[in-house]
């Protein structure tokens, strides 16, 4: 896997329009925007919290282990007019089939929820994550000034 770069959530920040996420590999670190909703999701799981209720990347969670499946792993594979599109790999193996891989389109945000429920690792194409913009002095600022930002390393 040499052409991917592993990264990991890195911070999770509300904003007006919705929730930033900034991803990380310890050098570097990229930023996009998610429905408020699915931040506070990711967040949950990072924080080890569980709702009263299942919510939906719970339930989606919950009837991938009742099969036998779990996420293997989320791909960041291109970035379009600030649109980014992952794939989610899920694997599963029980006594009714041998071990099956399938991916899927995925919106990056659901499957980083996803990826986090279950510790599964998530990766950026490299050529997509040597063309995004390094936002870590970005994030340097925003804790210097005391934001408070969710999740985190």
């Amino acid at each position: 896997m040499s052409d991917m770069v592993r990264v990991d959530p890195v911070a999770l920040l509300p904003t007006q329009a919705g929730c930033a996420v900034f991803l990380g590999d310890g050098e570097k670190s990229i930023v996009f925007y998610i429905e408020p909703a699915i931040g506070a999701s990711i967040n949950d799981a990072l924080s080890d919290r569980r709702p009263p209720r299942p919510l939906t990347h719970d339930l989606f969670n919950d009837a991938l282990k009742a099969f036998g499946a779990v996420v293997q792993r989320v791909v960041i594979v291109k970035v379009e007019s600030d649109v980014f599109y992952a794939r989610l790999f899920l694997e599963a193996e029980n006594e009714i089939s041998d071990k099956l891989i399938v991916e899927l389109d995925a919106r990056p945000s659901d499957s980083i929820a996803m990826a986090v429920r279950q510790h599964a690792p998530i990766f950026v194409v490299k050529e997509v994550w040597e063309g995004l913009k390094d936002m870590t002095n970005v994030l340097e600022e925003l804790r210097d000034k005391g934001m408070e930002l969710e999740g985190g390393d």
